[in-house]
C-alpha cells in the first residue's frame, strides 16, 4: 500500500459511469433507486424477522441473516454514490474515499462467498443427517463458523489489498461507476503482475475453492434425496436446496467470469455490466429467491404485521 500512498500526482479519480448521455442517466437514476430501496427493504426485513421471531432461531436461518447483512452493506458501499453521480457531468471521488470503497467492498464480496459455502455445509447436514442435524449444527459451532468466515475474509482481502504496489503518475479517469480494484489497477503506470497473480491466488481460495466445496455437497445432497422414499420429503428438501443453488450459481458464475480470467489492458462497459449484477441485482434479488417464498419466513412476516 505504501506505493498507492506516493502516489502524489493523484489525489482524485474521474469515475466515468454507465453512461455520458443526460436523459439515459436520469433513466439510470430511477431504475438503481428502486433497485437500492427493494434489496435494502427486503434484505433488512429479513434480518428483522429472524432476530424477532423465535421459530427462525435457526442455523439455516442464522446464516441467512448474515447473507442479508451483507448484502445490505454491499449495495450501500455503491449505490448511493452512484446516485448521486447521475446528475454530475465529472463524478469525482477522492483517493483515500476510493480505497475505502475497493477494501469494503472486496471484503464484503469474499465473506459471501465463503458464507455460501458455509450455507451448503448447513443444507448437507440438514438432509444427509437430519437425526444429528442439531448435535453438529449447535449454537456454539454456528458461532464458530460465522466468526470464521468473518476472519478468513479479513485476511483473504484487507491484508492482500494493502500490500498490493502500484504507482499512479497522474492518469485518474476510471472506466467504472465505484472504485474496483481491477478497474483502478488499470491506471498504474508500474508493474501490476505481482499484484494480479496475488488477486488470481486470492481468488482461488475465495471462488474456486468455496464453489467445489459447494459442487460436492450437493452432489452428495443430490445422491441422499433420491434416497428419501417419501415425494413429499423429496420435495421439501428440493425446494429448501433449490434456492440456494440458484443464488450459488448466479453469484459465483458472475465473480468467476469477473476475476477468473485473463485480464485486458482496459476496462470494457461488458464488465460493468457484469458489476452491476453482482453488485445490484443479485443482492436485490436474494430475498425473493431465497428467503420470501418459504413459508416460515412468511409465517413470520404475518406476525410481524399482526395477521
Amino acid at each position: 500500500m505504501e506505493e498507492w500512498n506516493n502516489a502524489t500526482t493523484v489525489t482524485e479519480f474521474v469515475l466515468v459511469g454507465l453512461s455520458r448521455n443526460t436523459q439515459v442517466r436520469a433513466a439510470l437514476f430511477v431504475l438503481f433507486l428502486v433497485m437500492y430501496l427493494i434489496a435494502v427493504a427486503g434484505n433488512g426485513l429479513i434480518v428483522v424477522l429472524i432476530v424477532l421471531d423465535s421459530h427462525l432461531h435457526t442455523p439455516m436461518y442464522f446464516f441467512l441473516s448474515n447473507l442479508s447483512f451483507i448484502d445490505v452493506c454491499y449495495v450501500t458501499t455503491s449505490i448511493p454514490q452512484m446516485l448521486v453521480h447521475c446528475f454530475t457531468d465529472r463524478p469525482i471521488i477522492p483517493l483515500g474515499r476510493c480505497f475505502a470503497q475497493m477494501s469494503i467492498a472486496l471484503f464484503l464480496a469474499v465473506a459471501e462467498c465463503l458464507l455460501l459455502a458455509v450455507m451448503a455445509y448447513d443444507r448437507f447436514v440438514a438432509i444427509c443427517y437430519p437425526l444429528r442435524y442439531s448435535l453438529i449444527m449447535s449454537r456454539k459451532v454456528c458461532s464458530q463458523l460465522a466468526v470464521s468466515l468473518w476472519v478468513s475474509s479479513f485476511f483473504l482481502t484487507i491484508v492482500p489489498f494493502f500490500s498490493m504496489q502500484a504507482r499512479l503518475c497522474g492518469r485518474n479517469v476510471v472506466n467504472h461507476f465505484k472504485c474496483e480494484l481491477q478497474a483502478v489497477l488499470k491506471l498504474a503506470c508500474s508493474d501490476t503482475h505481482a499484484s494480479g497473480l496475488s488477486m488470481m491466488i486470492t481468488s482461488v481460495f475465495t471462488l474456486v475453492f468455496p464453489f467445489s466445496f459447494v459442487l460436492v455437497t450437493y452432489g452428495r445432497i443430490g445422491l441422499a434425496v433420491l434416497r428419501i422414499r417419501s415425494a413429499k420429503g423429496r420435495g421439501k428438501a428440493l425446494s429448501t436446496c433449490g434456492s440456494h443453488l440458484a443464488v450459488v450459481g448466479i453469484y459465483y458464475g458472475t465473480m468467476v467470469a469477473m476475476y477468473l480470467r485473463p485480464q485486458a489492458k482496459t476496462f470494457s462497459d461488458r464488465e460493468k455490466v457484469v458489476a452491476v449484477f453482482y453488485g445490484v441485482v443479485i443482492p436485490m434479488l436474494n430475498p425473493m429467491i431465497y428467503s420470501l417464498r418459504n413459508r416460515d419466513v412468511k409465517g413470520a412476516l404475518w406476525k410481524l404485521f399482526g395477521k
